[in-house]
């Protein structure tokens, strides 16, 4: 492969995203974009720009907010929507706990990320929406490649893989039955190299700690885990200051950073390309078990 391939965005993967997000506003009533503050889902926001323009974009954002966030990730979410004029929907999984709906973690593993579920399948049935577009890829983790772009949960917003819907000559069904939903992937048939070189193209902006930077770290199980109020660390876990930067932007207690001098598009894509695990590697949360993604969406994770 040429460098230049390496470096070039396909046309035709922006192309499918928006066919996909004009099908999604043509075939169901009330849409909204799953909103992280991660690079995938900024892409989602660039493309719903891009396919309703020169209106503005349709769909609310809804996040699902842990506690446990990355400061940083917060600050550029609230900037963004700002910036475009959209609706933004906050629920909380701490208001779940509080509501006894869900149970909080403990121990030196605990995290929010599983608890999720609970807080945005509430957000769905309280708001009446239809269809959520999020960011996932194929390449990202088995579970995921097993999505079809339209991918239909039960009325408990459940995910069965067996039950996955052909998709044939890009022809999308959007038919669901009474209390049914669907997720929708616009960008599932993109890399992770794919969304760096599209993000370097359009010159988003995303948050900094995509981007090397010095912070307080622990080395857990092989992995550099962010030092936070929220992880449970034992008394041999002394925290130390290191270059590092994320590949992926979940919670604190379930994203681990990756050593890197990379502080600009360039040297993040560069690094890619010489990566030796996958972008998923440097997910805590998928580490539990061998079927931990698909286990979360057979339940109604994102």
């Amino acid at each position: 492969m040429s460098n230049k391939i390496q470096w070039e965005f396909p046309q035709a993967l922006e192309d499918e995203a928006i066919y996909i997000l004009r099908e999604t506003a043509a075939q169901f009533e009330r849409p909204a974009i799953l909103f992280s503050g991660g690079k995938d889902s900024i892409t989602i926001v660039r493309l719903a720009q891009k396919a309703f323009y020169p209106g503005k974009i349709p769909f609310p954002l809804l996040h699902i907010d842990t506690g446990h966030n990355f400061p940083e990730t917060l600050e550029f979410r609230d900037q963004l929507v700002a910036s475009l004029g959209v609706d933004l929907v906050v629920r909380s999984v701490q208001d779940s706990i509080n509501q006894g709906k869900v149970q909080e973690e403990t121990g030196k593993y605990a995290s929010r990320n599983a608890l999720q579920t609970v807080t945005l399948l509430d957000a769905i049935e309280e708001l009446k929406y239809d269809a959520c577009i999020g960011g996932a890829r194929r390449d990202e983790e088995k579970a995921r490649a097993k999505e079809r772009i339209f991918s239909v949960r039960d009325e408990f917003g459940q995910w069965n893989a067996k039950m996955q819907r052909p998709e044939l000559f890009d022809m999308l069904n959007g038919k669901i039955h009474i209390g049914e939903g669907v997720r929708v992937f616009p960008i599932s048939n993109w890399t992770e190299l794919d969304v760096w070189n599209y993000i370097r193209r359009e010159q988003l902006g995303i948050p900094s700690i995509y981007f090397s930077h010095e912070r307080e770290i622990i080395e857990r199980d092989g992995m550099y885990w962010p030092y936070s109020p929220f992880l449970n660390t034992t008394e041999d876990e002394v925290p130390f200051r290191q270059k590092v930067r994320f590949r992926t932007v979940g919670d604190m207690t379930c994203t681990a950073a990756v050593i890197s001098d990379a502080d600009n598009l360039e040297g993040i894509v560069s690094e890619i390309l010489e990566a030796k695990i996958s972008e998923r590697g440097a997910r805590i949360d998928d580490k539990r078990s061998e079927a931990a993604m698909e286990k979360r969406k057979q339940a109604g994770y994102f």
